[in-house]
C-alpha cells in the first residue's frame, strides 16, 4: 500500500487557520489490503469536514448531533467494539485515524480539513502541522498562504526534522501583509541515507509570526457584515503581581515530579520583579506557609525562597481545599501592597482531594466563595490523576485558566512557559463597547486581565445599513484609566478582502462562529446545571450550522459495503 501523494494546504487569514490534509494511496499488491489515513492535528481546531473517495465513489462523513450519532452508531455495530476515531495523542495534539480495505490496484482518497483560530502567546502566533507519513511520498508538499491586512511583523519556520539536504526544498516569500511557505521535497531529499527506503519526515513543521499593530485601539476587519476586533497593546508599565504559589507535595508527588517542580520554581522566582509580592504554601494532608505574609520579592527574599524551595519533598495526602482557602487569606490580610496591582493564586496539583474536604462540589463553592471575584485562580493539574474537570471548573469560575502539565522531561518547562503567560499583566477590567442595537451575537466582550504578548478578540454581526462601526475601549492601566476610541469604515473595510483569491469567503463569520462555540462550551463548564442545557444547545445549534465536530457532535464515517460500516470521530476534551 503506497501513499503516492501527500498535500497539506493551508490559508490562514487573519489568524483564522484553514487546514487541508489530502492523502492518496493505491494498493500495488495482488489483494485487497488495509488503506490508513492517519494525522494528528491541534487539539484547538475542530474538524469540518472529511471524505473519501474509493475508485471515485465518495463516502463522505457527516456531522450530527452526538447523542443521535451514538443511538445510530449503537445500532449499526455490536456494542462494545472500539469506536473513536481521534484521540488525544499529546500536549497539543490529537489524532485521526481512520483505515478502509480496497481492492487490488485500487486508489483511495482521504481528506481532511481542520479549522482554529490562532492564538497569540508570549508574543506569538503558531501554527503547528504535524509531519509523520511514515514512507517515502512520491508527491509530499506542505503549502501555506498567510495574509494578514495589518501587516506582518516577523515571520520564522521551525522543524524538529531539517536537515541541509531538506532545507533546500523550503521556499519563503513574503511581502508587507502576504507569505507563502512550500515545503516540497523529492523521493531523495526525505531519505535518511540514500540505501534506505525511511523517511527523514518526523516530527513538527512550525509557522511562527506576528502582526503590526499601529492603531492603539486594535484593528477591525469586515467581511459579509462580520466584523472581528483584534486589539493587543504594547509597551505598556506592567502592574504589579501579588502571587501565592500553592504547591502539592503528597506522596504521590515524590521522585521526578517535585524535582521538575522545584526547577520550575526556581526559575520562576528569578523572573518576579522587584515590586512583586510573593509566597509559598505547601500541602499534604497538613497545610505549610512559607511566611505567615506576603514578602516584596527583593533579592534577599527571593534568595530565602529559593533555599526553602531546594528543601521541597512529597509524602502523604492531598487537602486541596484547606490549601486554597489559606491562600485566599494570605492575599486577604495582605498590608501595604502597591495599590494598583493584580493578585493571583497559582495552584499545582497531581491528584484528587483525599484529606480534609474531599467532596469536589464543596470544595469548589468554599473556594468561590472566598475568593469572591478578587484575586485570579490558575490551576496546574500535574499529569492524569487529578481531576482535570475540577480543576478547570474552579480556575474559570474564579477568572483564571487550567493546564495539564504532561508528565514528559520537559514538565519544568511547561511551568516555567505557562507563569511567562501570566508574569506580565498590564491591563485590568477591560470593556470592549461597540453600539448597542447594530450588532447581533458579540462574542464576549469584557476581560478582567490582560497579559502583555497575549491578544483580545472580538467578533459579532454588523446588523442594519451601518456606514461607520465606532468602538470604545474602556480599561485599568498601571498608571491610569484609559479609554479608546476607533472608527471603522464599514464599506472600506470590506474591500480588503474583496480580491483575495484565496480565502475562503466567510472566514470572519466562521471565525465568529468558532469564537463563539469555544465560549459557550467554557461558560458551560462554570455555569449552574439549566444554564448549562441553554449554553450548550446554542453551542450545539452552531456546531451543526457551520458543521464543526465539537464536543457535542459527532462525525459519522460510512465505509463501502461489507467492512465495519459506520465509525464515529468524537471531539476528545482534555477533562475526558
Amino acid at each position: 500500500v503506497e501513499i503516492y501523494s501527500l498535500h497539506v494546504d493551508c490559508k490562514v487569514t487573519s489568524r483564522f487557520a484553514h487546514t487541508v490534509i489530502t492523502s492518496k494511496i493505491v494498493n500495488r499488491a495482488n489483494e485487497s489490503r488495509e488503506a490508513t489515513f492517519e494525522v494528528e492535528l491541534p487539539k484547538t481546531a475542530f474538524i469540518t469536514n472529511f471524505s473519501m473517495s474509493i475508485d471515485g465513489k465518495v463516502y463522505p462523513g457527516i456531522i450530527k448531533e452526538k447523542a443521535s450519532a451514538q443511538k445510530e452508531y449503537d445500532t449499526a455495530v455490536s456494542r462494545g467494539q472500539s469506536a473513536g476515531l481521534v484521540k488525544i495523542t499529546g500536549r497539543k495534539l490529537e489524532q485521526f485515524h481512520v483505515s478502509v480495505s480496497i481492492a487490488a490496484a485500487s486508489k483511495v482518497t482521504f481528506e481532511l480539513t481542520y479549522e482554529e483560530l490562532l492564538k497569540r502567546q508570549l508574543g506569538k502566533f503558531e501554527l503547528l502541522i504535524k509531519v509523520r507519513p511514515q514512507q517515502l511520498v512520491k508527491h509530499f508538499q506542505i503549502d501555506v498562504h498567510i495574509f494578514e491586512p495589518q501587516g506582518i511583523r516577523f515571520l520564522e519556520t521551525d522543524s524538529t526534522f531539517m536537515t541541509n539536504e531538506l532545507t533546500e526544498a523550503l521556499t519563503k516569500v513574503q511581502n508587507e501583509t502576504k507569505a507563502h511557505i512550500l515545503f516540497k521535497p523529492t523521493v531523495d531529499q526525505q531519505k535518511i541515507n540514500p540505501e534506505l527506503d525511511e523517511t527523514l519526515l518526523n516530527g513538527d513543521f512550525v509557522v511562527r509570526y506576528d502582526v503590526k499593530r499601529g492603531a492603539t485601539a486594535g484593528d477591525i476587519q469586515i467581511v459579509n457584515g462580520y466584523f472581528a476586533h483584534y486589539f493587543a497593546p504594547h509597551e505598556m508599565p506592567v502592574f504589579p503581581k501579588n502571587v501565592v504559589f500553592v504547591i502539592d507535595r503528597s506522596g504521590s508527588m515524590a521522585g521526578r515530579k517535585i524535582e521538575q517542580t522545584r526547577d520550575a520554581l526556581l526559575k520562576i522566582l528569578q523572573d518576579l520583579r522587584p515590586e512583586d509580592h510573593f509566597s509559598f504554601i505547601t500541602f499534604n494532608s497538613k497545610v505549610a506557609e512559607w511566611k505567615s505574609s506576603l514578602l516584596q520579592a527583593s533579592a534577599e527574599n527571593v534568595a530565602s525562597a529559593a533555599g526553602f524551595v531546594q528543601t521541597l519533598s512529597a509524602s502523604g495526602g492531598t487537602d486541596i481545599n484547606r490549601a486554597l482557602l489559606t491562600a485566599v487569606s494570605v492575599l486577604d490580610k495582605a498590608e501595604r501592597l502597591p495599590e494598583r496591582s493584580v493578585s493571583m493564586i497559582i495552584l499545582l496539583t497531581d491528584g484528587q482531594p483525599t484529606s480534609g474536604e474531599s467532596n469536589v462540589e464543596v470544595i469548589q463553592e468554599n473556594i468561590q466563595k472566598a475568593v469572591n471575584g478578587k484575586y485570579a485562580l490558575f490551576c496546574l493539574g500535574f499529569g492524569f490523576d487529578v481531576s482535570y474537570k475540577f480543576l478547570e471548573k474552579m480556575a474559570l469560575s474564579n477568572g483564571g485558566i487550567a493546564r495539564r502539565i504532561y508528565e514528559n522531561a520537559d514538565a519544568a518547562l511547561q511551568l516555567q512557559g505557562f507563569y511567562q503567560e501570566v508574569a506580565t499583566p498590564i491591563l485590568t477590567k477591560i470593556e470592549m463597547q461597540y453600539p448597542e442595537n447594530a450588532i447581533e451575537g458579540l462574542t464576549n466582550n469584557n476581560f478582567k486581565l490582560f497579559f502583555e504578548g497575549s491578544e483580545i478578540i472580538v467578533s459579532g454581526k454588523i446588523s442594519n445599513e451601518l456606514d461607520l462601526l465606532p468602538v470604545e475601549i474602556k480599561a485599568q492601566s498601571h498608571a491610569s484609566d484609559l479609554t479608546l476610541k476607533e472608527e471603522a469604515n464599514v464599506k472600506e473595510k470590506e474591500q480588503v478582502f474583496q480580491n483575495q483569491s484565496y480565502i475562503f469567503g466567510n472566514f470572519i463569520e466562521r471565525l465568529w462562529a468558532y469564537l463563539t462555540i469555544q465560549q459557550l462550551l467554557e461558560k458551560s463548564i462554570s455555569a449552574q446545571e439549566e444554564d448549562q442545557q441553554t449554553l450548550e444547545a446554542q453551542a450545539l445549534e452552531l456546531s451543526l450550522r457551520y458543521s464543526f465536530v465539537t464536543p457535542l457532535t459527532s462525525m459519522v464515517v460510512t465505509k463501502p459495503t461489507g467492512q465495519q460500516q459506520t465509525e464515529l470521530a468524537n471531539k476528545p476534551t482534555e477533562a475526558g
